[in-house]
């Protein structure tokens, strides 16, 4: 466990809004020297608690408008099966997340697709004709209020 202090976790939360704000522009918002800012981030890099400097694509601008969250379970729970599936999902990519999660479904997966057709062919392919999986329940996402990874358009009240 690294220590964070204020910064660094204003820091954090400044460039998962937008990794690509210069040093100087941070330096101003934290109170502190750009020296400090790029320090940090060199830090908070190479402990890993930055993993990853990636780009959030709009889906509704790329042909994967539709985001379906299916909730799968497995028809063994050993890890071997659990395991196998795990790897042989990520090999889709419709698939934009997957957890492994507690309860009576083993996995939830985040698909994302530009029509239903495509998403019936996506369960046919990775789900139907995997022999470990027993079953699957399909949520259609009406509109995305919060998401993590700060995709979601901003849901304004009022």
């Amino acid at each position: 466990m690294i220590e964070l202090d204020d910064f660094d976790r204003r820091l954090i939360e400044l460039v998962r809004r937008n990794n690509l704000e210069p040093a100087r522009i941070l330096a101003d918002k934290l109170g502190l020297s750009i020296s400090a800012v790029l320090r940090r981030l060199r830090r908070l890099r190479e402990e890993k608690v930055i993993v990853a400097d990636v780009a959030i694509v709009d889906p509704a601008l790329t042909g994967s408008a539709l985001t379906m969250h299916v909730l799968v379970r497995m028809k063994e729970a050993g890890r071997r099966a659990l395991d196998a599936f795990a790897r042989d999902i990520t090999r889709h990519r419709e698939v934009t997340g997957a957890w492994e999660v507690t309860g009576d479904d083993d996995y939830v997966l985040k698909i994302q697709v530009g029509s239903m057709e495509e998403y019936d062919a996506f369960t046919r392919r990775a789900l139907d004709e995997d022999a470990g999986v027993l079953a699957f329940k399909t949520l259609i996402t009406i509109r995305t209020v919060v998401e993590d990874d700060l995709s979601a358009r901003p849901l304004l009240v009022g």
